[in-house]
């Protein structure tokens, strides 16, 4: 009786977190813009997903690259080309806030480095931004995606528990959900230690060759990486895209390496950001303490110090690609390679959401008509499922349908280091139709498996949907 009872409640909680996310997640980001021109690609990449982010806070911060300066005027000359297309992208989806929305949420951090910034009177419009968003009657998790320096948020941090109750502090800190690209600062590490009970992703350190975010401008030996060419930039998204493309800068150090902070919090069917161990397009992380003997030394300057509590960071997924096949099945698995470490996490997912970009600058400009759109899948019954030890199942999502009547291709796979069930299990026959039909394995005690459908138009670009269904296979 108690493992059925613990089998429906986890069915409970799967379903009330996938419900969840068509939920807005509320989002205040921290951006060390003019440190690097990849500051303004990623947030031109995140205004043309303003409609299905809850946009709070746009603050301009420093960094061990930008230590004694803050340039929010940056931010709001983005928001100024966003303006001029605002009216346009209203055509495709609704929800896109007004600019001067979007202006109003632009603060500022301190302008010193780190720790410099952090203690008694160094309050900043930036971290009392960060503080009465936290304390609004919102029950939704506060996501701090951080491109630079955390200092802004270490402060706020620093005002909560020098100012409130130990109880209140407990409860606005289980509100926050912080992920940094790295650490670009000396905060990082303090806010980590003197607050172990925050939600927190990071690849620690500054060794930025060895972390997962990376992977979103890493040339990957065996697959295709034109997307994020500087070709494939001018072409798609810099020239004759509009105010924004145009405003889209070239290359120097690295393409949108801030982008993965906020590419899961992306209502696509497959995010779910409340578990960073599930996958999504911003990568997969794993709750753990680093081995710090590992962990490298970067050329920042910042300290690398040993963590003192699990954090969510890097994990590995073995992943071998599908590639098109000519005659007979449309795809096949590419029997000639396999992948197995942490950068796969991302750059599995990386052409289609390049794809998904490009299809959205398009939105800026062109018609209803004229642009491509997601394809809408539609399950034939529920997202968790129960079944046996041995027993077959069927995955179906005959009712999908493209909104420009697109012709639709399906894939169904299953994500094994998503689930308790660590080995892969494969679809018996086609994966590559809406219906496909399953053999769970031989358990012992009760394991979950995630199933992922993706579903891709032949559209111009390409676009990809999801859906990701939770077996739990009993005994």
């Amino acid at each position: 009786m108690k493992k059925y009872l613990v089998v429906l409640i986890f069915l409970i909680n799967v379903s009330l977190v996938l419900a969840q996310d068509v939920t807005k997640h509320r989002v205040i980001i921290l951006s060390d813009i003019e440190a690097d021109p990849d500051d303004t690609q990623s947030f031109i990449r995140l205004f043309l997903y303003a409609n299905e982010i809850d946009l709070k806070g746009l603050i301009a911060t420093t960094s061990v690259w930008h230590k004694t300066e803050i340039n929010p005027e940056s931010i709001h000359k983005i928001i100024n080309a966003y303006a001029r297309v605002q009216p346009n992208l209203l055509k495709h989806a609704k929800g896109f806030p007004e600019a001067s929305t979007l202006s109003s949420l632009v603060k500022k951090g301190p302008s010193v480095y780190g720790m410099l910034g952090v203690g008694a009177g160094k309050e900043s419009e930036g971290s009392k931004w960060i503080i009465q968003e936290l304390e609004k009657e919102d029950s939704r998790p506060l996501w701090i995606p951080v491109w630079g320096g955390v200092n802004t948020l270490a402060q706020a941090l620093f005002t909560i528990k020098n100012t409130r109750t130990a109880a209140e502090t407990k409860r606005l800190i289980a509100k926050l959900r912080v992920y940094t690209i790295s650490d670009q600062d000396d905060s990082g590490v303090w806010i980590r230690k003197n607050f172990p009970d925050l939600f927190y992703i990071v690849s620690p350190g500054d060794d930025y060759g060895s972390a997962t975010w990376i992977t979103i401008n890493s040339v990957i030996q065996g697959i295709d990486n034109s997307q994020i060419s500087n070709t494939w930039l001018a072409e798609n998204i810099q020239q004759n895209h509009g105010p924004l493309g145009a405003a889209y800068p070239d290359v120097a150090w690295g393409v949108e390496g801030d982008t993965p902070s906020f590419l899961s919090l992306i209502p696509n069917g497959l995010n779910v950001p409340e578990h960073p161990e599930w996958g999504g397009w911003g990568g997969r992380y794993e709750l753990y303490k680093p081995d710090f003997s590992k962990q490298k030394k970067g050329n920042s300057g910042v300290p690398l110090e040993a963590e003192t509590r699990p954090i969510y960071t890097d994990a590995i997924d073995r992943y071998t690609p599908y590639k098109p096949n000519e005659y007979g099945r449309s795809v096949k698995v590419d029997t000639t390679i396999t992948y197995a470490d942490n950068k796969a996490t991302l750059w599995r997912w990386r052409a289609d959401f390049q794809n998904d970009f490009a299809a959205r600058i398009d939105w800026s400009v062109q018609s209803y008509a004229d642009a491509n759109h997601n394809p809408i899948i539609k399950l034939s019954h529920s997202d968790s499922l129960t079944v046996k030890s041995g027993e077959g199942f069927a995955l179906d999502a005959f009712e999908t349908t493209d909104p420009d009547g697109d012709n639709l291709s399906f894939l169904w796979f299953n994500y094994p280091e998503a689930g308790s069930y660590k080995k892969l299990i494969k679809v018996d026959g086609a994966e590559n139709v809406h219906n496909a039909y399953v053999i769970a394995p031989r358990v012992t005690k009760p394991e979950t498996a995630h199933f992922i459908l993706k579903v891709t138009d032949k559209g111009e670009p390409a676009l990809s949907s999801y859906k990701r269904v939770i077996v739990t296979i009993e005994p």
